[in-house]
């Protein structure tokens, strides 16, 4: 099952719930296991509508966070907020490291505990472990280095204006592309003459060195024609 789909129990009832119990909602989603995504509740008609409330605005604030906040943002606003239950709290620490490894992939340990508030290394470890666990991200503990490699994680949901950072970034990706193909097809063209020229002047070579044997060859046996000849009429003279 995938995590959108996960989601699905929590927006069936959105269509139904009314009021400051959508503040139960949230949170009822916000600990359920395997959810990540949650832009489609956070845009309920109904949730919209109950966020105006009161009772229910801290609680839209924060699911805003769990969208695409991270922990530090939470601890930044943690007075007019719901407290976290521990799931919320690991869930959210484990989306921070999702966030995080957008810009590093390799993430030491002793930022990952500043930023999420983890005095202790075997903790971070733990939440680590259950991370990779759940299918959150796959990497690997570098222990030696105190460091986290992060490969790959699952998607968060998108940040207001990411998709057109994301297009830009692919923009610009696409032609330095095209630029870089250009270069190196330029490089090619210079290597394919360069080659070619260097089998020409291998190919003349070639000629050049066959005429210096047919020469030399040439020259051995005018020279065994005119060795054998003397001594003969050398011999024929005497005999005369």
């Amino acid at each position: 099952m995938s995590h959108s789909q996960r989601l699905q129990p929590f927006l069936l009832l959105s269509k139904s719930v009314k009021g400051i119990a959508n503040a139960k909602l949230i949170q009822d989603a916000l600990s359920a296991p395997g959810v990540h995504v949650f832009t489609e509740l956070y845009e309920s008609p109904n949730v919209v509508q109950a966020s105006t409330l009161p009772e229910v605005a801290p609680y839209y604030e924060l699911l805003g966070i769990f969208l695409y906040g991270t922990f530090r943002d939470y601890k930044e606003n943690e007075a007019r907020l719901p407290t976290l239950t521990t799931a919320q709290t690991n869930k959210l620490k484990h989306l921070s490291i999702i966030t995080l490894s957008e810009k590093s992939q390799v993430l030491p340990y002793d930022a990952l505990q500043a930023y999420l508030d983890i005095p202790h290394v075997r903790d971070l470890e733990d939440l680590i472990m259950d991370a990779l666990y759940q299918g959150i991200l796959i990497g690997k503990l570098d222990q030696h280095h105190a460091q986290l490699y992060v490969m790959s994680t699952i998607g968060r949901d998108l940040r207001p204006n990411q998709m057109d950072e994301t297009m830009d970034a692919l923009m610009a990706w696409s032609e330095s592309t095209t630029r870089l193909l250009a270069v190196i097809q330029n490089k090619i063209g210079l290597l394919e003459a360069s080659a070619m020229e260097n089998r020409q002047q291998r190919d003349e070579y070639q000629i050049e060195l066959e005429k210096v044997r047919q020469d030399v060859k040439s020259n051995k046996e005018q020279t065994k024609k005119k060795v054998d000849y003397g001594p003969s009429r050398e011999y024929n003279m005497k005999k005369r």
